[in-house]
């Protein structure tokens, strides 16, 4: 491990045995941010992990986190993120994310590689990564943020919906597998959220980013986190299998009440 691995891994050590320990991946902004301030809220110890440190730092400063450099996409970066946690109560799989909008015929085959590297490939490191730790706590929770278009199919958008169908399976996999053990899992599926997420996918277009949720009132990071929130605050014997959420006005991936 780094320095900086090695010095968290000492600290999460020497917390108090009654607090309670999270991992958000894809902290530095949108759904993954505004998550690790609910549980920090409730009294988790929070760490979260992105490729943007300078954002982690100052996040983890304000909540009394630990802030660490993740690159899902990397199994070096997973390998030492998840060495560097000796307990954990919760994981909150977030870090993901699309890129361009094409037919299959038009796919671009990198895109298609960074989607299922991001969504698919990261969560399988994180959670193979950290499983034992949550296992030995006697009450683990994995909360996996896919999205609607982990139930549905619509044009122009196979390379991600191939990619969250793969991650929400991988997901419900788990569910089977670890049947019995001391570990929960909850699929959180959203629909529209104004974050950063439209502009990464769009490459930084600030038009076609703001298109996605013109006319409509779309959710928030905060509306996501607390649900993750909710979750994470059932008692042990409480497993909310899945969750869909939209905004009011969205019925579907592929349908909308625009004003």
């Amino acid at each position: 491990m780094s320095t900086d691995h090695t010095a968290a891994h000492e600290r999460l050590a020497a917390l108090p045995e009654s607090t309670r320990v999270a991992v958000v991946t894809g902290a530095s902004s949108g759904i993954g941010e505004a998550t690790a301030r609910e549980l920090a809220g409730q009294g988790f110890h929070v760490v979260v992990g992105a490729r943007r440190v300078d954002r982690l730092e100052t996040l983890a400063s304000e909540i009394d986190g630990t802030a660490l450099p993740l690159d899902v996409t990397d199994v070096a970066s997973c390998e030492a993120f998840c060495a560097a946690v000796p307990r954990l109560h919760v994981l909150v799989n977030n870090a993901g994310g699309a890129k361009g909008s094409t037919s299959v015929m038009d796919a671009d085959e990198d895109q298609w590689r960074w989607m299922w590297e991001t969504n698919v490939l990261g969560t399988l490191r994180m959670v193979r990564g950290l499983m034992p730790a949550l296992v030995a706590t006697g009450d683990g929770l994995v909360v996996t943020i896919t999205s609607v278009a982990a139930l549905e199919a619509y044009d122009n958008g196979s390379g991600y919906t191939s990619a969250k169908h793969a991650q929400a399976v991988l997901h419900r996999t788990l569910r089977g597998e670890f049947l019995g053990r001391p570990v929960r899992f909850t699929e959180i599926a959203p629909g529209m959220v104004e974050t950063e997420f439209s502009l990464v996918r769009f490459d930084g277009d600030d038009d076609k980013a703001s298109a996605v949720y013109r006319g409509i009132t779309p959710m928030v990071a905060r509306d996501v986190a607390e649900i993750v929130g909710f979750a994470a605050s059932r008692p042990s014997h409480v497993n909310l299998d899945q969750i869909v959420v939209k905004p009011r006005a969205q019925h579907s991936a592929m349908r909308a009440h625009r004003d």
